[in-house]
């Protein structure tokens, strides 16, 4: 992660908006990946663990963002029974029909937001830190560093789309 992307993202609106524990499990993620790995002091075989706080920081933006869309309920927002990848789920659409958030997006800011959206949560966390025997998913630096990047583009593409309407 660029040092002088990452400065211009903490001055952003979108950044403002984040909560303090958003922030802090992004600006940990950064400190991991930049001042800890990057320094090659040891080569691990999966480096999916970057992902995690950027993906965690990812779901909880998501969470906060829907509610103050008003695309969730504040009940739904601190429910811990809330399932956002179900609720996400482009595949989903017929069977939740106005609970869906893949539907809700989709009407408010369009289709593309609702696959960036979607497409980020699978990559991010579904195809991450899920456990399949015959399919252990193993990262590589970039590859992490480059789903990293994309979850951070998507909450401030998500942000700007849907919060700013």
């Amino acid at each position: 992660m660029d040092k002088t992307k990452i400065l211009i993202f903490k001055t952003s609106d979108f950044w403002f908006y984040l909560s303090n524990n958003q922030k802090d499990l992004i600006n940990e993620g950064v400190y991991l990946m930049n001042d800890i790995i990057r320094n090659n002091v040891y080569h691990f075989k999966d480096y999916s663990f970057l992902v995690f706080p950027f993906a965690k920081a990812y779901e909880g933006f998501l969470k906060q963002l829907f509610k103050d869309t008003k695309l969730i309920s504040h009940l739904d927002y601190i429910s811990d029974h809330l399932r956002l990848g179900k609720l996400m789920s482009p595949n989903l659409v017929e069977k939740l029909g106005e609970r869906s958030l893949y539907k809700k997006i989709k009407e408010k800011s369009g289709v593309d937001l609702a696959d960036k959206i979607w497409h980020c949560w699978k990559i991010g966390r579904n195809q991450v830190f899920h456990y399949y025997p015959h399919n252990l998913k193993a990262l590589s630096f970039d590859e992490a560093e480059k789903i990293v990047d994309e979850i951070l583009e998507t909450m401030e593409l998500a942000y700007k789309k849907l919060k700013n309407k």
